[in-house]
């Protein structure tokens, strides 16, 4: 829904001042010699159904109103800061119009893809999505693939990774790599070559991407989604929050994981399906049409204290960077580290050449016996050109 839209509307009492008008120089007022045509009873209830037409009409040109993606300080209608409102004043909004879905058979080869992927609970994959570009041989899925089979306890998590591909050289190059795969299509959209940070094709891929997460927590599976960029170094589950919806690593972490001042990174995160992280995700997904030009991230960080998410009962965990660091904060302690995001770090040499130094890193700190390590250099050489 466009501005424009609402205030053509009469939400802002432009129509109900022309109705107003038009009452005072149709007649309506009193006359001596005549009765008055209309009571101030059916005057207040035209009125009033007047300004209910107008709010259905604009409910129904978009899943949310406006004032939900503001700022919180900005907010001032009383619908949006009540605690007390009813819950399903919220679905109404995330369910009117839904971000746009894959059709019935994509939604079954999904679920066919996740199921062989489950864990042993029945419902937890680990996501990522690839394109062509970042699957070449010698790429950062190359990197990726090899964090997991020289971490520490994370080989086996490659049985449950699911490759969202974006094109048929990333499919294959799944295969070849005996995961699990699935293609995320997009009509219209060629995501083979690199889509360059907040160009045009790289803003569909990560909206494309939100609204696949979004399917897969519809289908019932909890998730881990993570970047390609992301080198797995220890099991993550250890660490993860027992409790809390939707946890997130951070490029900025502030020692409060539940404070919503902390910089979250799309990148990395655990979710759990569930009614409120669905609704969360669409709320996310359409927050694209409020800020047009931004990305995932950027959209994140504007809703992530917005008034709706305490309505809907999201509760978010934000992940230390101690252990989930990156580039933007490297985790200090290698005793410690857990995985490790090429963030803060644009263009794909420039994230090859330090990941592969955090790689060589990482093989020399395994290689001391472990009753040496504590007593050397725990520190990474990186970052280095992605600084």
């Amino acid at each position: 829904m466009q501005p424009s839209a609402t205030r053509g509307g009469g939400v802002d009492g432009s129509a109900a001042k022309g109705d107003d008008d038009s009452l005072e120089s149709g007649g309506y007022h009193r006359d001596t010699n005549h009765k008055p045509m209309l009571s101030g009873v059916a005057i207040k209830i035209t009125l009033m159904l007047v300004v209910v037409g107008a709010t259905v009409l604009i409910l129904n040109q978009s899943s949310y109103p406006i004032e939900l993606f503001r700022n919180r300080s900005s907010l001032s209608r009383p619908s949006c800061e009540n605690p007390n409102a009813d819950s399903s004043s919220v679905h109404q909004y995330t369910l009117r119009i839904p971000p746009s879905s894959p059709a019935k058979d994509e939604n079954i080869e999904l679920e066919k893809t996740l199921r062989s992927a489950a864990m042993k609970d029945n419902k937890t994959v680990i996501i990522t999505t690839l394109n062509a570009v970042w699957a070449e041989p010698n790429s950062l899925f190359d990197l990726f693939l090899e964090s997991f089979r020289i971490g520490i306890g994370t080989a086996h998590l490659l049985d449950h990774v699911v490759v969202g591909t974006f094109d048929k050289t990333a499919y294959e190059r799944c295969k070849a790599a005996g995961l699990h795969c699935y293609t995320v299509r997009t009509e219209g959209v060629d995501f083979s070559g690199e889509a360059h940070f907040m160009s045009e094709d790289y803003l569909k891929m990560m909206w494309r991407r939100i609204d696949l997460l979004r399917t897969v927590l519809e289908l019932g599976f909890d998730f881990v989604f993570t970047d390609a960029d992301v080198m797995w170094l220890r099991d993550p589950f250890k660490k993860f929050y027992k409790d809390g919806d939707f946890q997130i690593a951070c490029d900025h972490y502030l020692a409060n994981y539940t404070d919503v001042s902390n910089s979250p990174n799309g990148g990395f995160n655990y979710v759990k399906s569930n009614n409120r992280t669905i609704e969360f995700y669409k709320f996310w997904h359409n927050g694209r049409e409020y800020f047009p030009g931004r990305h995932d991230q950027d959209v994140l960080n504007m809703i992530k204290d917005n008034p709706i998410i305490p309505r809907i009962g999201l509760e978010f965990r934000f992940l230390d960077t101690a252990h989930f660091g990156g580039f933007c904060e490297p985790s200090e302690d290698l005793d410690e580290v857990i995985t490790m995001h090429a963030n803060c770090c644009i263009g794909i040499e420039n994230k090859m050449h330090d990941l592969t130094m955090l790689i060589d890193d990482w093989k020399r700190y395994k290689a001391l016996p472990p009753s040496n390590r504590n007593s050397t250099t725990k520190s990474w050489t990186v970052p280095r050109i992605c600084y």
